[in-house]
């Protein structure tokens, strides 16, 4: 019985040695792990944990100076405990003066032991260099408080005064550079002229060996869902189309790079559109590690080179919001518009023909018909130079894309426009026929 008690014991004692040994080699193996881990990956953190800039900026300064200081002292000390290299530093200054001196205070104790005779040769000296002045009664001037001012009769500083401009009465404020008639028409001639600078060829995707207009449409439909997800503004989604096509115009892309063109051209117009544009880790955590960090930076990179560094470049947002403050009209107008616009995004065939300008003028045009009845008014015929019989191809373009959008294979702008943001315009139904005169 003791032998097959000692034989159990020592079985069960190599169970648990064998259990102590995986446990060592399983968290042997969790650093390694975390380690091998891609840090250029990691998916970013939520928003409200962000470091804001300016603590990071007090805090470097704060320790700048902290190490400054220890410096400081770390040299006042050295001086006090040699008394030799004390009597160097406190030698007879030269009667050149510097052009300007630096006053630093001395910490408590720092040093203690000062030759009083260098120090009475110092105070004599400044005494006859400065002025008849003392130190003390200069300290104390200083330490005045500021006189009044004494403000006449006369004038008035009173709220109603022209001179105090915290108080402006809302029809006096500054409006913006678009709404100033002076410059309107010069505006939308520079816009008019960028638009053919700046525009991608029609049909580029002739030329493209292996990828199709279908990859183009869920691209664009997928960066729709980047922009809602991040915030975005609208005109970083017109101008990420733009950067899209034009690069396709001249580069020739395999279908596995696609998603990466967009990646990088989201991020250019993110840079160059918003105040806090999302980080390159964003938006490869969006792209779900399908691409690196580095190669979201070279194609960065090589769209910036096959654009000439050209961002500014006009959109259909931009002439529509030009539209609406030329020619007011309602808010429901305003955005079934703007749908009508991003809905163009989509479809490169047929919608690429057309200029930005035309695009936004036959937007404009249907979603005034669809909601008031309305047409082309004479004022936006005479701002703009396109006559209703010009606009009427891409209007009606536009009229099958609206009719077509249930059915259409991607959704993410009709849900974008469910929404009570923009009055629910995407569940507007569509009418067969369009009766403009």
């Amino acid at each position: 019985m003791s032998g097959a008690n000692r034989g159990q014991g020592s079985a069960a004692s190599d169970y648990h040695n064998q259990e102590n040994v995986l446990s060592r080699l399983r968290g042997s193996l969790k650093p390694r792990a975390a380690a091998s881990e891609n840090h250029e990956n990691h998916p970013p953190k939520p928003a409200a944990n962000r470091t804001v800039l300016g603590p990071l900026q007090n805090n470097q300064r704060s320790k700048s100076q902290n190490l400054r200081a220890t410096k400081q002292e770390s040299s006042q000390s050295l001086s006090c405990k040699n008394e030799d290299f004390s009597k160097s530093c406190y030698e007879k200054p030269s009667t050149k003066q510097p052009a300007f001196q630096i006053h630093v205070d001395e910490p408590d104790g720092a040093c203690t032991k000062k030759p009083q005779q260098v120090v009475e040769a110092v105070k004599a000296k400044s005494v006859a260099i400065v002025a008849p002045l003392t130190v003390d009664n200069a300290v104390t001037r200083l330490r005045q408080p500021l006189a009044t001012i004494d403000i006449p009769s006369a004038m008035d500083v009173s709220f109603d005064s022209p001179m105090d401009m915290s108080v402006v009465e809302g029809g006096d404020r500054p409006v913006a550079v678009n709404e100033v008639p002076e410059y309107a028409a010069e505006i939308y001639t520079y816009l008019r002229e960028m638009e053919i600078k700046t525009r991608p060829k029609a049909g580029y995707m002739k030329k493209q060996p292996d990828i199709t207009n279908s990859m183009r449409a869920i691209l664009v439909d997928w960066l729709v869902e980047v922009g809602e997800e991040y915030k975005l503004q609208n005109e970083t989604l017109y101008l990420a189309v733009n950067y899209i096509d034009r690069f396709l115009s001249s580069m020739s892309v395999l279908r596995g790079k696609l998603q990466l063109v967009g990646t990088a051209a989201m991020l250019l117009a993110s840079k160059f559109e918003e105040i806090y544009p999302p980080e390159v880790a964003e938006f490869v955590y969006i792209t779900d590690d399908t691409y690196t960090k580095k190669q979201v930076l070279r194609m960065e990179h090589l769209v910036l080179k096959v654009l000439s560094f050209d961002l500014a470049a006009p959109t259909i947002n931009q002439f529509l919001t030009h539209y609406f403050l030329h020619q007011s009209v309602n808010k429901q107008v305003e955005s079934l518009a703007m749908y009508f616009g991003e809905l163009s995004l989509v479809d490169s065939d047929p919608f690429l023909k057309y200029l930005p300008s035309q695009t936004a003028a036959a937007a404009y045009i249907l979603a005034n018909n669809v909601v008031t009845g309305g047409s082309w008014p004479e004022s936006m015929q005479e701002m703009t130079g396109y006559s209703l019989e010009v606009l009427m191809p891409c209007v009606e373009d536009l009229h099958r894309l609206h009719l077509n959008a249930p059915q259409h294979a991607q959704q993410s702008v009709r849900e974008k426009y469910k929404g009570p943001k923009y009055h629910e315009v995407s569940l507007i139904d569509a009418p067969t026929q369009l009766l403009l005169n």
